[in-house]
């Protein structure tokens, strides 16, 4: 049976076939570890070297130069390498971060702990990154950087947001966590900012059991990346390192042998080792994933209420590994179907991923609001003479509503077109009897009012 037969079926939840009888486990398996990558790690761990650097500088050289960027430097976690970038950049007591509320805390909470706050700003309906309108009419004096999330693998407006943060002084930080491998045009989202920071962890699409990156052109900023955190890099001998000098700075280099924020962001080298490995094989296997996603949204292309998430194809722009892979719902377009009727009547065709929304919105969280980090009396976003830039239920419509915009679809790791089909199938089949969905949710709803 073919794509079209399958969707032209009767729903799943009525009793009609399901377009996935079964889930292939393969299919969505990841990372692809093997003997490479096992022996890789095994030779760190027979050697004794976890805690070394050798193995880390190796991989950061070779991540830099995949990059295209003269700087790299690996940490214990993503949050990490933001964290340090935040530093890097001069964030400190007092000033604003500005980043999309619609993202994972990684991106902006260490903010707190360098005394400034976070200003949220609005996303973009279908890219899903952040609106470079709101982000510029957010500017203050006391902005200091922007950070810059390419979501679920989509880079941002690059060329909108760099202009504005250059008229006015701020630093741009980019997120990477989602976009490893994303191209803007044809460059490498990371590079277009003056600093990146990269979660590398196991569920993302470079994965490498735990572990961030940093990425810049400047100097400065490194050199001040690695004395926030990389003690052991700072031009003092111990056990694990040699005596090479990394901070030609001499400000930094006065306090070489303890980390000028008292933190520990070494990786370990276990994870370096793989992160080697995979890096060798990792643009082959994203390109499977991308063309096996684009498949996926080809089939769907034309219909009703479904948007695929990607830039345009001859925009030069692409999706990397496609993490957190989403779709883009428009109710408007299925009669008013709310999204979690959708959503169940796909999950009932034996789509499991199938849910509406994605991140929860930050600037309504008490962290940024009420905690009192310091134990100063206050919450920490004033502490530090900071504006109050909190944001309530209304700041940020699209960021607000954006869980009845976006949903779940399968993040491919291997091209399957008879597989794939069927999934598509699913999507279509749902959204073309939308009529027969809505017909039932109004049943539902007259039953429970009656109740």
């Amino acid at each position: 049976m073919n794509f079209s037969s399958r969707a032209s079926q009767p729903l799943a939840l009525f009793g009609g076939p399901k377009c996935v009888e079964s889930e292939s486990k393969d299919l969505f398996h990841w990372p692809i570890v093997t003997v490479e990558d096992e022996q890789a790690v095994l030779e760190v761990l027979r050697a004794g070297t976890m805690s070394g650097t050798g193995i880390t500088k190796q991989f950061e050289a070779e991540f830099a130069k995949w990059m295209g960027v003269n700087y790299a430097l690996a940490s214990c976690n993503g949050t990490a390498s933001l964290h340090e970038a935040m530093w890097a950049c001069g964030v400190g007591a007092g000033d604003e971060v500005i980043c999309p509320s619609m993202t994972y805390w990684a991106s902006c909470a260490a903010a707190l702990t360098l005394g400034a706050t976070v200003n949220f700003c609005d996303i973009e309906r279908d890219s899903l990154c952040l609106d470079p309108r709101d982000f510029e009419r957010r500017i203050s004096p006391k902005t200091k950087a922007v950070i810059v999330v390419h979501y679920a693998g989509y880079p941002a407006d690059m060329d909108a947001i760099l202009p504005i943060a250059r008229r006015h002084g701020v630093k741009v930080i980019e997120d990477v966590s989602h976009a490893q491998g994303s191209l803007y045009k044809g460059r490498m989202c990371g590079t277009m900012g003056d600093i990146a920071g990269i979660s590398l962890m196991a569920g993302k699409s470079f994965a490498i059991g735990e572990g961030g990156m940093m990425l810049t052109n400047d100097k400065t900023l490194f050199e001040r990346c690695v004395a926030f955190g990389h003690y052991e890099r700072t031009g003092v001998s111990t056990r694990w390192t040699d005596k090479t000098k990394t901070l030609d700075d001499p400000e930094l280099a006065r306090y070489a042998g303890l980390p000028m924020f008292g933190v520990k962001h070494r990786i370990n080298q276990t994870c370096s080792a793989m992160g080697r490995v995979q890096l060798r094989h990792y643009p082959a296997r994203i390109a499977v994933i991308q063309k096996a996603l684009n498949r996926f949204w080809d089939l769907l292309e034309g219909t009703p209420g479904l948007r695929a998430h990607r830039p345009p194809k001859d925009s030069g722009s692409t999706m990397g590994g496609w993490y957190f892979a989403r779709g883009l719902y428009r109710a408007e377009e299925l009669g008013g179907l709310p999204i979690a009727a959708f959503c169940e009547a796909v999950r009932a065709e034996g789509v499991g991923v199938c849910s509406p929304g994605c991140n929860t919105p930050l600037h309504n969280h008490p962290l940024f609001h009420t905690a009192d980090i310091f134990g100063m009396g206050r919450p920490t976003a004033l502490s530090f003479g900071q504006r109050d830039v909190r944001q309530g239920t209304g700041a940020l419509p699209v960021s607000e509503t954006i869980s009845e915009a976006v949903i779940g679809v399968p993040w491919f790791k291997h091209d399957r077109p008879e597989i794939i089909e069927r999934y598509a199938a699913a999507y279509r089949k749902v959204a073309l009897r939308a009529g027969e969905l809505r017909k039932k949710s109004a049943e539902d709803k007259k039953q429970t009012l009656a109740a």
